[in-house]
This record gives structure tokens, C-alpha cells and sequence, in this order.
């Protein structure tokens, strides 16, 4: 009889507690509504909602939601209206109060949604919002000039997230609110520009999974859609997805030929992993885009040198040099062409006095290339001093050979 009463007390006790506690709850959002009617302590407001929502209790109260919406709001047009009227505030404020705005409603969107029935303000918050959804996208340009990658990524990452959100007739939508969507996608091109931008911020955090999130959708842009693969292959790396890596910069260098960053990228890592014919490959497609290009022709000399073309290569390096008597690398190759064309003839275990001669010849002719070499590129040590050692010795240039041996104790 004790433990029935007890039982009883206990449990009309529990309802005394949360009928308190819901008196509180509207208590709470009146006061809310008041800060957004009065425009005053907008922020101890919000603080208040969301720590209700902090409650399970309160998960399913839309009006919460309701309440936490209205005063973002509010907060958002207070901070547009000094801009305007150009008094003091932090556009910087503007820009992340307009974000948090957006992922308010769609936190409201998502509650209201979650009876399986399609909330009856939706078309109304999705108009209000794409009216200003644009100051997200400033906003990212904004932080990038500033160079806080993060805060600028987070704004466009909320950009481009709206297509998927069900608040503007995202995926999720079950294809309702198609005017929603159509209003919110026909900027597809802002869309592309904001994916590409955010590939760049990524990129620049050091963080390949952000880079790559909007990476199909940033290679569609037109004006910088061979920066966008370029960055999209730099995250590859910092993944250590070499396999990807390399099929970026083959799409990369399919359409843009000419470009330096995606040919010297796949030469290098052919020529690391000796696969010439790939290497060849590479050049001679790139040599039909651009004929003349010195880049190209350089990466063709080496590429004879590497699979002993050596007169090829010395033809090539010397059409170079005609064209620019400066350009260092052609001098290195033609000179090594020569010297292994002297190796060539020393491998012999029975050499004529022809063969004597044109080993002699050969150094001769690698001597200038090689020394002019050294004067345009003097820090290159470890490229020409093994070179003109052996040049110097087989000519018996005794001065010469001395200073280079010299050089070479000294490393």
C-alpha cells in the first residue's frame, strides 16, 4: 500500500516537473520572439534556443526551430541594413551570419520534414534565401582574399550544398518543389565557379579530401578548368593515389596539350619509372600541338640521349641553341651526347687508330658545350664536374683537369 503511494507521488511529481519545464520552453521562445520584435540581444536569443535544442526533450518542438530561425534572421538583416546604410560592422560578420542563416533553416526544413510531410514554409524560406544566397559566394571570395581558407570553404561548401538540400528541392526531396529547384540550380555555372573555388581552398588547406569533395563538378569550368585538374592532381599526391594521379594528368594533358604543368608531370614520372616508350609518346604528342616549343623539344633531347640517339639528340639541342644561345640544358645534353658517343667506341677491346681519332674528336666537340654549360649554370656542380673530368683527362688539358679534381675533393 506504502510502495503504491509512493509510486504515485513519484509520478505526479514527474508531471508537475514537466509541465514546469514546458512552461519554461515557451517561457524561453516568447522571450526569443521578443528579442526579434525588439532587435535587442539577438544573440543571448539564439544562445537560449539552441541550448533547448541541446535537450532531447525538445528535439521535435518546431518551434524552437521556429523561434532560432527568426532570430538568425533577424541578426542577418541587422548586420545587411548598416552595410547598406554603410554605418560601422564587420562585413566579415555579415558573411558567416549569412551562412549560419542557411544552415538554420535547413536544420528547421529537416525537423519539420522529419513527419514524412513536406513543410508548409519551404517555398517561402527558399525564396527568401536564394534572394541572398549569393552572399555565400561572396562571402568565400571574400575569406580567399583574406587567405583563411577554411572560413572561405565552409561558405562555398554551404553554396554548393543547397543543391542537395531538400529546403530547395534538393535529391532528397522526393521530387517535390521542383520550382525550388529550378530556382536553385539555374546558376549552374556559379555552382561550377564555387566548386572550383573550393578545390582551391582545399587544396591550399593541405586537405585532398575537401579538395576532391566538389572536383567533378569544379573540371567543368571553362575558365579555369586547367588550374581546377591541376589542383585536383596535387591532392592525388597527398593522398599517395598514384593510380589517380596519373589519370588526372592525362585528362589534364588530353586537353591542354601545350600546358607545362600536366607534359613535364608525366615525363618525369615516366622517365622515374623507365618507361621510355611512354615517355616518347607523351613528347611526340605534345610536339604536334606545338612544333617549336622549346619545353618540349628539351624533354625530346633528353629522351634521345636517355635511349642513345646521341647525334639526334645533338641535332636537336643544336636547332635549340640557334634559336636561344642561352638555354642550358641543350648544352648539357649535347655535350653528354658527345661524351657517350666517346664511351661508345672505348667499350671496344680492339680499337683502330679511326677509333683512337674519333674518341678525341668526340671530346673535342663535347668540350665547348659542356664549359658553356658551367658558365650558365655554375651551381649545377654535380651535373658538369664528372663530365669535364673525363673531358679534361682524355685531352690532357692538365690545368683544367687539376682545378676540376680539386672541385671534386672538396665535395
Amino acid at each position: 500500500m506504502f510502495m503504491l503511494r509512493l509510486s504515485s507521488i513519484i509520478f505526479s511529481l514527474f508531471i508537475c516537473l514537466t509541465a514546469a519545464s514546458q512552461g519554461n520552453v515557451k517561457k524561453d521562445i516568447a522571450q526569443a520572439k521578443a528579442s526579434v520584435k525588439s532587435g535587442k540581444d539577438l544573440e543571448k536569443a539564439e544562445n537560449l534556443m539552441r541550448k533547448l535544442l541541446t535537450d532531447s526533450v525538445n528535439k521535435h518542438n518546431l518551434k524552437i526551430y521556429d523561434a532560432l530561425a527568426e532570430v538568425v534572421k533577424k541578426q542577418y538583416e541587422q548586420g545587411n541594413e548598416k552595410l547598406y546604410l554603410k554605418q560601422k560592422y564587420d562585413t566579415a560578420s555579415l558573411f558567416t551570419t549569412a551562412r549560419k542563416m542557411f544552415l538554420v533553416y535547413e536544420l528547421q526544413d529537416s525537423a519539420e520534414s522529419a513527419s514524412g510531410k513536406t513543410p508548409k514554409s519551404r517555398k517561402k524560406n527558399a525564396e527568401y534565401l536564394n534572394s541572398v544566397k549569393r552572399n555565400l559566394f561572396n562571402g568565400g571570395l571574400f575569406f580567399i582574399r583574406k587567405q583563411e581558407f577554411s572560413k572561405a570553404y565552409d561558405m562555398l561548401d554551404t553554396y554548393i550544398d543547397c543543391i542537395n538540400q531538400p529546403l530547395f528541392g534538393g535529391e532528397n526531396n522526393n521530387g517535390n518543389d521542383t520550382d525550388n529547384e529550378s530556382q536553385c540550380r539555374k546558376n549552374d555555372n556559379l555552382n561550377i565557379a564555387a566548386a572550383y573555388w573550393a578545390v582551391y581552398c582545399g587544396y591550399r588547406m593541405q586537405n585532398p579530401d575537401k579538395a576532391l569533395k566538389y572536383s567533378d563538378m569544379a573540371v567543368k569550368s571553362v575558365k579555369g578548368n586547367a588550374r581546377a585538374i591541376q589542383y585536383v592532381a596535387e591532392a592525388y599526391i597527398m593522398k599517395n593515389d598514384t593510380a589517380m594521379y596519373l589519370s588526372t594528368l592525362h585528362k589534364g594533358f588530353e586537353t591542354y596539350r601545350t600546358s607545362p604543368y600536366f607534359f613535364t608531370r608525366l615525363v618525369d614520372y615516366f622517365n622515374s619509372q623507365n618507361h621510355l616508350d611512354s615517355t616518347k609518346q607523351i613528347i611526340e604528342t605534345a610536339l604536334q600541338a606545338a612544333p617549336d616549343n622549346t619545353l618540349f623539344l628539351l624533354a625530346q633531347s633528353g629522351y634521345l640521349l636517355n635511349t642513345g640517339n646521341y647525334r639526334e639528340c645533338v641535332n636537336v639541342c643544336d636547332d635549340l641553341i640557334a634559336g636561344n644561345d642561352t638555354l642550358a640544358e641543350a648544352y648539357y645534353n649535347a655535350g653528354v651526347a658527345y661524351v657517350n658517343m666517346a664511351f661508345v667506341i672505348e667499350k671496344k677491346k680492339q680499337k683502330s687508330t679511326t677509333d683512337k681519332q674519333l674518341i678525341q674528336n668526340y671530346y673535342r666537340k663535347a668540350l665547348p658545350y659542356v664549359e658553356r654549360y658551367r658558365s650558365l649554370a655554375p651551381e649545377q656542380k654535380d651535373k658538369w664536374l664528372a663530365v669535364l673530368y673525363n673531358i679534361y683527362l682524355n685531352l690532357n688539358m692538365g690545368k683544367e683537369f687539376e682545378e676540376v679534381e680539386r672541385l671534386l675533393r672538396m665535395r
